[in-house]
């Protein structure tokens, strides 16, 4: 499942819109099911607008009516490991749990678990 996954992240990742920072990023979340859904970072030159990799692909899973979710892998183009940004741990928390979070570079892939990446999450309860 890592490999596959870590493979859709890198599909993701040739087609990012990254004009502004040159930094392209791809991510795919699995289902429990086993559905893929990728998504690549959009920038826009109003940075606020900007869409991260990891939220489009949760937002196009969730919008399907996904709700059960296993793992997501993330990658960029620049050979480091690429860590989920703040507002994307807590997006991830809210709807995914704590799921795998694989990380791809140069060195290697990382797993975390996103309690690792996000300790102190809002919780709705």
């Amino acid at each position: 499942m890592m490999q596959r996954l870590l493979k859709e992240a890198r599909g993701a990742l040739r087609v990012a819109v990254a004009p502004y920072s040159g930094f392209r990023v791809g991510a795919a979340i699995i289902t429990k099911r086993g559905r893929v859904y990728r998504g690549c970072n959009l920038e826009n030159p109003s940075l606020m607008l900007s869409m991260c990799a990891e939220k489009v692909a949760i937002s196009k899973a969730l919008s399907e009516g996904e709700r059960s979710f296993n793992a997501i892998a993330i990658v960029s183009d620049k050979g480091h490991l690429c860590y989920p940004c703040g507002s994307c741990r807590q997006l991830l928390w809210e709807f995914a749990g704590d799921i795998d979070v694989l990380l791809e570079g140069d060195g290697g892939i990382k797993r975390y678990r996103l309690s690792e990446l996000m300790p102190y999450p809002f919780k709705k309860d």
